[in-house]
Formats: structure tokens, C-alpha cells, sequence
């Protein structure tokens, strides 16, 4: 037997407002919602794997321990990074010596730009 990742769940204070920017970073359709047995709101981006973006009462800590890495579909690098610095995204260090770019979401959540595949 095996498994495979069905969904990378989220953290995150206000999941309606961090999915509404992934929901443009990535292009993905309307989301789900869905409420588990306490009445919490949950908001699914459908995808391979999808991303659950789920209520919690803490705020984020310290770096993330798991991160995306994305790769522009059609464009360069660059004005990748611009488009997501326009969604809400900042900058975190882009370093010559690396072939990354580290951006945070509206919340916090790092993650990095590559170069297209």
C-alpha cells in the first residue's frame, strides 16, 4: 500500500482572505467550503495536491518547516515576482547565489519563485 498527498493544509488567521490570494497566484477555480464539527470554516483550492486553508487561533511563529516553490507558466522570473508583490506577496531575500526568490504571503507563510521550467 501507499499514499499520496491529497491536500497541504494552511494555518492561517482569516482562511477566506489567505485562499482569495492563492486563488490568484495560482488560478485556480472558485473554492469549497466546508465546516468541520465545531462550526470552523474551512476553504479548499482544488488542485494536485489541493490547499485547505483552515482557522487557527495562533499567530504564525517562526519560518516554515514545509514550503511551496513555484515556477512562472509563460513568463520570466521576475515579472513573476513583480505579479505576486501586486497580490500581496513581499519580498524576503533574493540573493544572487541562489535561483530563488523568497516571497511571504499576506500572513507570513514563505515561500519561493524559481526560474520557469
Amino acid at each position: 500500500m501507499t499514499a499520496h498527498v491529497l491536500a497541504v493544509a494552511v494555518d492561517c488567521a482569516d482562511p477566506e482572505r489567505l485562499a482569495s490570494f492563492w486563488r490568484e497566484v495560482l488560478g485556480c477555480p472558485e473554492p469549497r467550503r466546508w465546516h468541520d464539527a465545531d462550526g470552523a470554516c474551512y476553504v479548499e483550492l482544488d488542485g494536485e495536491p489541493s490547499l485547505v486553508f483552515q482557522p487557527v487561533p495562533e499567530a504564525k511563529a517562526c519560518k516554515n518547516r514545509l514550503h511551496l516553490d513555484l515556477a512562472p507558466v509563460g513568463g520570466d522570473q521576475y515579472a513573476e515576482v513583480g505579479r505576486l508583490v501586486g497580490l500581496g506577496a513581499r519580498v524576503l531575500s533574493d540573493e544572487q547565489r541562489h535561483p530563488w526568490v523568497v516571497l511571504a504571503d499576506p500572513e507570513g507563510n514563505e515561500f519561493c519563485v524559481l526560474p520557469p521550467r
